[in-house]
């Protein structure tokens, strides 16, 4: 608790003493203001919500760890003569002394944040009562989205709705707190993302770059989606489809590339994103899921039988050798059996990822020895000759809100295809060219058949585990290994408790009301 208590007046005090310029989301130092007097006017409440924004955008790597890292598409085999990241993660290998995260993700502190910020604005009264209303919305959207993300990684977990320490409390006895039941905190989620929806009230803006009403309404449909399916409180899909239909100002990208393009952003498909931008910020994590070109050696094609020609060996085909900041080296790997596991078709495959392979040529014929990806889906651009990891990051899209649908028709029991279809013309470049259209066959077919189109169409947004999780063939999450398909990445009889995380021993020690998750061993006294 002191270390949470110390690192929160830490960042109370970079974002009380900075100010901040909105198209940028950087701060920039101004003035110092103290708690008792900082929230005086307009502008000092407005710069401490684009301050949380910055927060939330610091978590981007931390969204794609916990919603993507386990779900089965990352390869635990090096293949550059480098040495790849966080196995212990994609392996499943966590316990309590390598929990593969630590402290809570780190999301207590800008919910503490969040926390202050709702105390702090609900008794200002100069605010014109819109515009606290809207303020008050992105903050109760916000903390419901990292309370979402503690659910779906710890299940139950401590919840903090006020400010306590900043109001006083520093006694760390009464500062201490268990983790809360999985349905407390559910409730907590789907108070929180009420609340916003009801502040937000009537407001249509469209701040692409800031929670906004649309993206609450999304993250609603995610919520109570999850609920219907993972908790069994079925009646929740009503409320899921209703929020996700309620949202109609926005269409897909004709060209699944311009989604990410760095010239096309805040395009029609973008519903909320983290926004990066050259000479501002860049995409953490990127670089580390491409190539260096040192490991190319004069060996790598672009084509596995050459057929272009033998001593046409890949240099720098990315042109990223020249990264402004960020080092260029394969950490992560996608397998190279789900980059294949797209039609050749199918546009997401070559605007997600560029293959490339070793082959050795001294023999007749050729043999293939390295098959590989690096991913391209947020390569960004080029400025003064440096490659700038800055396309935007999707927090939420048209994409995602269609296939939500489909998921929610197909629990339903009805047909999904308008949905699955939209994303499938799409994907092959228009309607009438997708060589094996959606055909609705029964629920599990269907089932499998969306989750097979979130894979494709949402790598590196954080998705997929809890896709996994949350879809289900014979009533069973596709987590789990099953005969009825491929997907499965745990054996529910053995490490079944796996879907939650562990949380290492610095928690319980610095909180002894606070639990290991139920299956993991600990060496927690009793």
């Amino acid at each position: 608790m002191k270390k949470i208590h110390s690192l929160l007046w830490l960042l109370i005090f970079i974002i009380s003493t900075q100010t901040a310029c909105r198209k940028t989301l950087e701060l920039a130092p101004e003035d110092y203001f103290g708690d008792g007097n900082f929230w005086q006017n307009e502008a000092q409440v407005t710069n401490f919500m684009v301050g949380l924004h910055k927060q939330f955008r610091d978590n981007n790597f931390m969204f794609i760890r916990l919603g993507e890292m386990r779900g089965g598409a990352y390869s635990n085999v090096d293949v550059q003569n480098t040495s790849l990241n966080e196995l212990n993660i994609i392996e499943h290998r966590i316990e309590e002394n390598s929990a593969g995260v630590g402290n809570w993700a780190g999301f207590y502190n800008p919910i503490l944040q969040i926390n202050l910020f709702i105390q702090r604005v609900t008794a200002i009264e100069f605010l014109p009562a819109e515009k606290k209303s809207y303020l008050l919305g992105q903050a109760y959207a916000m903390r419901s989205y990292y309370y979402f993300h503690l659910l779906r990684t710890y299940g139950g977990v401590p919840i903090w709705l006020e400010p306590e320490v900043l109001n006083g409390n520093t006694n760390q006895e009464t500062l201490r707190r268990a983790r809360s039941s999985e349905a407390e905190v559910l409730e907590v989620v789907k108070n929180d993302i009420n609340s916003a929806i009801d502040l937000f009230g009537s407001s249509s803006a469209q701040d692409k770059y800031q929670w906004n009403p649309a993206a609450t309404k999304l993250l609603k449909g995610e919520i109570f989606l999850w609920s219907a399916k993972v908790y069994g409180n079925t009646a929740d899909l009503a409320d899921a489809k209703s929020s996700l239909l309620s949202v109609t100002d926005y269409s897909l990208q004709p060209s699944f590339k311009d989604v990410f393009a760095y010239n096309k952003k805040r395009n029609s498909e973008i519903i909320f994103a983290l926004p990066y931008r050259v000479g501002e910020a860049e995409m953490p994590g990127v670089a580390a899921y491409t190539y260096s070109t040192f490991n190319f050696d004069g060996q790598h094609y672009k084509d596995s039988t050459v057929s272009s020609g033998v001593g046409n060996f890949l240099v720098d085909p990315l042109v990223i050798a020249a990264t402004n900041s960020q080092q260029i080296i394969q950490r992560y790997r996608y397998t190279f059996e789900f980059f294949q596991s797209y039609d050749v078709a199918d546009q997401r495959r070559n605007t997600t990822f560029f293959d490339y392979y070793k082959v050795t040529t001294s023999t007749t014929p050729y043999t293939v020895t390295v098959r590989n990806t690096a991913l391209v889906k947020f390569l960004g651009t080029i400025d003064a000759n440096k490659r700038y990891f800055a396309d935007d990051w999707p927090v939420y899209r048209e994409a995602d809100r269609l296939l939500m649908l489909a998921e929610i028709s197909n629990a339903e029991g009805a047909d999904p295809s308008e949905y699955v279809q939209a994303i499938r013309n799409r994907a092959f470049g228009g309607v009438g060219n997708d060589p094996n259209p959606f055909v609705s066959g029964t629920k599990d077919a269907n089932e499998l058949a969306i989750f097979e189109e979130r894979s494709k169409e949402f790598v590196f947004e954080g998705k997929r585990w809890y896709d996994l999780r949350r879809m289900q063939v014979s009533n069973e999450p596709l987590v789990y290994k099953n005969s009825a398909h491929p997907y499965g990445v745990l054996d529910k009889a053995t490490n079944g408790y796996k879907i939650l995380w562990p949380i290492p021993p610095a928690i319980w020690t610095n909180d002894p009301l606070v639990d290991q998750t139920p299956g993991y061993q600990t060496a927690k006294p009793k």
